[in-house]
């Protein structure tokens, strides 16, 4: 069986501003290539689109994620391919894969088996540099302030209440705290300082949810660098950084253009983690695709609590998008172990375990039913060791809670092994649904995580220490819209990654609160969850080589 890398190198792709010009006459002034086969779509091409109608917007979700694998990336690909198939006018918007998972334990996000986009090897290793752009203007901030304090800091900037991070875009569990400006004077102002990966970054966030340069830069302005000796707020514009921050990212802000195995555009732009950050691709993606095609078919990060909250409630709050519906995607060996059974024994027909697993699946759907207002379908996302006797009690299971799951494909056969699930699509967006936010805007903080906790995750009750709280409460009468982006294990709906299922009566532990005064919205740090993850035992960078006609292997 060929692998991942081993399919998207036999791709016959085709030059992407040949395809750009065939399939939505983007003319070749409005791109700028990298290489053949990606490209940048300049502004002047998305501001002319504003007077066409929107598409309906597809929300591709998923069961809390396990070592099984769920394929959540790889359905999109796969229905974004099937709905073009059935002569639909279709785009797929995704997020840009960071470094840290392909050389982490996750792999990269280009899809997977016939469901993938390319060049794979570029997307998920530098791409285009947006990724570049957005860690050198993090940190160029970073090097203001510590150059501003070493020059006479008339500012006043207490070095001991400096909340702005350096970032790099590796899994590097050793940057997470570390002492600077260490050996003199003339190598600054020592002080404790640490590393962010990148899709962690406020920028990254930023990049995310603006519409234009001109708000980038505002934004970036209104960045949170730390307080000075009598509390106030220092701010990236009040260093001036601002500009310069905004120039370094003139090209990142653009959406990027590739294809899919079966030569159909996407658009990849932007990539924050949904279990530390708000997990979903650029607004600005997301409008363009809109106007630009019937049908968009757009994934937010990790399981439907993380991703698809933040989606519903930072993302369409702030940008007046709504989606249409929602594909829930699950497999029979990911709920198995949700049921309790190791990886090494998913294999077997479990029936027993399905049944005990498949409360995961109910929450979700009911979460994504009952809490947001919208229509959703099941894809299972099928692997050789489902039984038939597994897939058809998860489908009778689902169409008990009034729904339907669709067994997919498209792994192995691509957009031709999802059709049965494109139909289901097309028939779910035409239904009227009743879209709602989880919490209201004027809701003080502490009663929005409450409500995300009790509501979605299904815990008794939160709890922090005097200092979080007094903060939330400040946070909220000064910022009383900023919605919430809880950073917590993406592997269960509690703050322990190994309370599997669907756990109740938990409590959510509020360990920090750091305010994104430029993304509009307070990050609030659950359990022990980090922002720099760490590499494992054995990393996927061990299996990754090139050899010497520059052909590599490895990556996934």
């Amino acid at each position: 069986m060929l692998s991942d890398i081993e399919i998207a190198q036999q791709a016959k792709m085709r030059p992407i501003t040949e395809l750009a010009k065939e399939q939505y006459g983007i003319d070749d002034k409005f791109l700028d290539p990298y290489g053949h086969y990606k490209a940048k779509l300049s502004f002047d091409y998305i501001q002319g689109l504003q007077d066409r109608p929107d598409g309906k917007l597809i929300l591709v979700t998923a069961i809390s994620p396990t070592p099984a694998g769920e394929g959540k990336t790889t359905t999109t690909v796969g229905l974004g391919d099937a709905l073009n198939r059935l002569d639909k006018k279709a785009l797929i918007c995704l997020r840009e894969p960071s470094l840290g998972p392909c050389f982490g334990i996750k792999g990269g996000a280009a899809g997977g088996g016939r469901a993938q986009v390319v060049p794979m090897e570029d997307i998920n290793l530098h791409f285009t540099g947006d990724f570049h752009a957005i860690g050198v203007a993090n940190n160029l901030l970073s090097a203001m302030a510590d150059n501003h304090i070493h020059h006479g800091n008339t500012l006043d900037l207490d070095v001991r209440q400096i909340t702005w991070k350096r970032v790099v875009d590796m899994n590097d569990r050793n940057l997470r705290y570390i002492l600077e400006g260490l050996r003199g004077k003339a190598n600054g102002v020592p002080r404790e300082d640490g590393f962010d990966i990148v899709v962690a970054s406020e920028v990254m966030a930023v990049l995310c949810l603006v519409n234009s340069l001109g708000e980038l830069k505002q934004s970036l302005g209104n960045v949170l660098v730390g307080y000075n000796r009598s509390g106030r707020p220092v701010f990236a514009k009040d260093l001036k950084a601002h500009g310069a921050m905004a120039a370094l990212m003139k090209d990142a802000i653009r959406p990027n253009l590739v294809q899919t195995l079966e030569n159909n555009l996407v658009l990849i732009h932007g990539g924050p983690f949904a279990n530390i950050a708000h997990g979903c691709n650029s607004a600005i993606a997301t409008k363009t695709a809109l106007k630009m095609a019937d049908y968009v078919v757009t994934e937010a990060g990790f399981g439907a609590d993380l991703g698809a909250e933040k989606f519903i409630d930072i993302k369409c709050r702030k940008t007046g998008l709504k989606p249409d519906g929602v594909v829930l995607v699950a497999t029979v060996r990911a709920l198995k172990m949700h049921g309790g059974v190791p990886k090494d024994q998913l294999q077997q027909e479990n029936l027993q375990a399905l049944e005990a697993g498949f409360v995961n699946l109910e929450r979700h759907l009911h979460n994504i039913r009952q809490h947001f207002g919208l229509p959703c379908v099941v894809a299972i996302n099928h692997f050789d060791s489902d039984s038939d006797g597994e897939i058809a009690l998860l489908q009778q299971k689902v169409q008990a809670l009034g729904s339907k799951a669709v067994l997919c494909n498209h792994w192995a056969q691509g957009g031709a092994g999802a059709e049965d699930l494109a139909r289901e699509v097309l028939a779910m967006v035409e239904q009227p649904s009743d879209f709602r936010f989880l919490y209201e805007d004027d809701l003080p903080l502490w009663d929005k995580i409450e409500t995300i906790a009790t509501k979605i995750y299904g815990a008794a009750g939160i709890e922090a220490d005097a200092k979080v709280k007094a903060q939330l409460q400040s946070l909220s009468q000064d910022y009383p819209h900023y919605p919430v982006c809880i950073a917590k294990t993406q592997y269960s709906f509690s703050t322990d990654p190994n309370l599997l299922g669907a756990p109740t009566g938990h409590t959510l532990n509020i360990r920090e609160v750091r305010p994104a005064h430029g993304a509009e919205f307070a990050v609030v740090i659950c359990g022990n969850i980090m922002t720099m993850p760490g590499l494992p035992r054995i990393p996927a960078a061990e299996r990754i080589d090139i050899d010497d006609k520059g052909r590599i292997s490895g990556l996934f």
